[in-house]
């Protein structure tokens, strides 16, 4: 029995990871088999026409990119602060024990309730009103759990003896987490933080309460505009446009564009982990 214990167990895994593997191939190539007929540079550059029937999807590309960059220098300076506070300076207590449970309980929270705080804080409370900014600072508290706690993650992966022997040269703490800590823990950071940004990137809940609309005729908008993005224009032609079959192709497109640009990010994270990881021995 003991001899069939591991067959069965890891026999259960790869019947697991092979039944996820499955789906998600029969999903990329039905995503990739009805979205590559509607791709073409016209629409990737240009604005929708004729009621979204017709056209590109350029606005949504670009409010899709300016709202991860919004979301990226609001929650990645303090969450990165942050996991450093609590890591390197904060005392081992139950205060301390607290927020690390708080943080881990922010990142399980539906991402609605975070739209709605956004609605109620940003737009209403700030008098940000419906806007870009809005919704990246709504995509920027959602975040930072994730990078607060990947941060942190990665900043422990550094051995003490390494933070020991900065101080024993005469470096200062300051100086130690500067100088030595930081940046061999600076490729765990990275990746944690292009994850978490390639997660908001797909985040419909949120920017609907605080900022996206269906059409607007400024590719470029303004911090205190309202803006087009892929995921919300996704949903829109998928499920509230009034000639659902008409523009299916074009929602086809859209999602593998959407798709491409994740998969673009999380590329760029296993690439830098993969570059660590090849280079670490050596930076050691």
């Amino acid at each position: 029995m003991k001899r069939l214990t591991p067959v069965i167990e890891w026999g259960t895994l790869l019947l697991s990871t092979g039944i996820v593997v499955f789906f998600l191939v029969v999903i990329l190539l039905d995503l990739t088999i009805k979205g590559m007929p509607a791709l073409s540079w016209e629409f990737i550059s240009t604005f929708p026409t004729e009621g979204m029937t017709k056209g590109g999807i350029l606005p949504a590309i670009i409010g899709t990119v300016l709202l991860t960059l919004i979301t990226a220098a609001a929650a990645a300076p303090f969450g990165i602060c942050c996991a450093i506070y609590l890591n390197e300076y904060a005392a081992e207590t139950w205060i301390t024990k607290l927020i690390r449970a708080s943080i881990r309980n922010l990142a399980g929270i539906p991402s609605i309730i975070y739209g709605l705080f956004g609605l109620a804080l940003f737009v209403q409370g700030l008098g940000m009103g419906t806007s870009l900014l809005s919704a990246g600072l709504t995509l920027g508290l959602l975040s930072l759990p994730y990078i607060i706690t990947t941060t942190e993650e990665a900043l422990r992966r550094i051995p003490n003896s390494t933070r020991e022997a900065a101080l024993a040269v005469g470096a200062t703490q300051f100086e130690s987490i500067r100088d030595v800590v930081l940046p061999s823990a600076l490729p765990g950071i990275l990746t944690g933080l292009v994850l978490t940004l390639s997660r908001a990137a797909g985040e419909t809940a949120p920017i609907l309460f605080t900022g996206v609309a269906f059409y607007i005729n400024n590719p470029t908008g303004y911090l205190n505009q309202e803006f087009m993005a892929l995921p919300y224009h996704l949903y829109m032609l998928s499920t509230q446009h009034h000639s659902i079959e008409e523009v299916r192709p074009l929602a086809y497109g859209t999602a593998l564009v959407l798709l491409c640009v994740v998969f673009f990010l999380n590329l760029t994270a296993f690439y830098i982990r993969y570059k660590h990881n090849k280079n670490g021995p050596r930076a050691h």
